[in-house]
């Protein structure tokens, strides 16, 4: 049988990763995303799996976030018994991010029945905190740089840190012969907390993300940030910021401390309220082997994830209680874009208020409600009910975790040879395009756009 690829997600969108390579006999699924944003995608994790999840040999994942590891869930409902190999501080985030998946869609079924707004009756949710437990039994930790065997058999895999979140890889396959290199998310350079990407000498065939492929990031924000915080500071007002509970919320704080340190800002009151962030920042803490000079330096003392005024939110009456609170401070909250978690609460409570500002510190998908807001949505559907939106919404540009087109070439500048092909997933369509062009007129390689479910031959 010739050795194929199949993008079976992340092709044509940046959500839902899942690419099957098939050859020497073995079937090895890399990544395994869950649908997010735009409706018609997120249906597609309703229908049943786009192969039989028992016929795989194994999974490999690149990290931890939900878009790459949630379908796992699923996966294992419907019969997939396989090792699931990952980096040791992606198993520990995906012990909080799945069970913590599980219970927002466990949570969200039941407000749904409760309160009677959804099509379906009853309403469920897409999988439950059994299901995520037994996808965690079946995690399998690697190293970074050491070879795997991946199964019983010749077919090895490689991890090399990607720099986008704790635990973030690259992926080296050897199987059938061929030597696939998968980029996963790819991270940047000079960053705060995480080393940078490491490059990747050789590739036959390759898979290179490109959320951002089509622009250049702007200048670290750090001035603008400064000037934001000034204002709450100065106008009393309440800061909400939906984050990524990986990741995101851990670079604002660690920028926020800085500034303070510096003396740019004053201490204001930083609230994280999302269990799961407390958790991860913890787990960012305990990785060591993850972190840069800075962080390593500055984590010696505990303090280098934490503000002047630092407040966990535990318990959701904690959270409720922040509702008559005023200005100044910062409420920190999950989800990123708005789709889920503690932080509908907030912005249910505070659109409504002209004091209120909203930053939207990372990409927003479309079909989220934080694509609405960036969009200037003047209402926002949130638990079944319209929410006016009188609060401003700023976008802080420059915090992204992804690399931007310059910084993908030069991650791909860094292979001694020319892959036979290079193949352009996780991005929207524009941005692939450019992406591949750009590789093809800088480099002279061979790079083609990922179209959805199709199969291909690996070169």
């Amino acid at each position: 049988m010739q050795p194929t690829l199949q993008f079976l997600g992340a092709a044509g969108t940046v959500t839902g990763s899942k690419h099957l390579v098939t050859a020497g006999g073995r079937r090895v699924l890399l990544d395994c995303g869950l649908f997010q944003g735009l409706k018609a995608l997120r249906l597609r994790n309703w229908a049943p799996p786009p192969l039989d999840p028992a016929t795989l040999d194994a999974v490999v994942l690149s990290h931890a976030h939900i878009d790459h590891s949630g379908y796992l869930p699923l996966f294992v409902r419907h019969g997939y018994r396989g090792p699931v190999y990952c980096t040791p501080a992606t198993r520990d985030l995906l012990e909080v991010m799945l069970l913590d998946a599980a219970h927002i869609q466990e949570e969200d079924a039941e407000r749904a029945n409760r309160h009677r707004y959804s099509k379906h009756s009853p309403a469920k949710p897409l999988y439950e905190t059994a299901d995520a437990e037994a996808a965690l039994r079946l995690l399998e930790v690697r190293a970074y740089g050491t070879p795997f065997a991946v199964g019983a058999s010749d077919t090895t895999a490689l991890f090399r840190h990607a720099g986008h979140i704790l635990g973030s890889a690259t992926v080296e396959l050897a199987v059938g012969g061929r030597r696939v290199v998968f980029s996963g998310d790819l991270g940047r350079w000079q960053r705060p907390i995480l080393r940078d990407p490491e490059l990747v000498p050789e590739a036959d065939v390759l898979l290179v993300e490109s959320t951002y492929g089509d622009r250049r990031h702007a200048p670290h924000p750090e001035a603008t940030l400064a000037a934001l915080l000034n204002e709450v500071a100065e106008q009393r007002r309440v800061l909400v910021v939906p984050a990524f509970a990986v990741g995101r919320t851990q670079e604002l704080i660690w920028w926020i401390r800085r500034l303070e340190e510096e003396g740019r800002v004053p201490v204001l009151p930083v609230f994280v309220d999302s269990p799961m962030a407390i958790e991860v920042t913890d787990i960012y803490a305990r990785h060591p082997e993850e972190h840069d000079a800075a962080m390593a330096a500055a984590n010696q003392d505990g303090l280098a994830l934490r503000t002047g005024q630092f407040r966990l939110v535990h318990r959701p009456e904690e959270s409720r209680a922040l509702n008559p609170r005023g200005g100044p401070m910062v409420i920190i909250s999950a989800s990123g874009m708005a789709t889920g978690g503690r932080v509908l609460h907030h912005l249910a409570h505070r659109l409504p208020d002209e004091r209120t500002t909203v930053l939207l510190a990372g990409f927003q998908a479309a079909g989220t409600r934080g694509r609405s807001l960036q969009d200037g949505a003047r209402e926002l559907r949130i638990h079944g009910r319209s929410v006016p939106v009188h609060a401003k919404v700023l976008t802080l540009d420059g915090l992204s975790a992804h690399a931007d087109q310059d910084e993908l070439l030069r991650w791909l500048r860094g292979f001694r040879r020319p892959p036979q092909v290079t193949w352009v997933v996780h991005g929207e369509p524009q941005p692939a395009d450019t992406l591949a062009a750009r590789i093809r007129a800088d480099l002279g390689w061979d790079a083609r756009v990922a179209e959805d479910r199709a199969v291909v031959p690996l070169a």
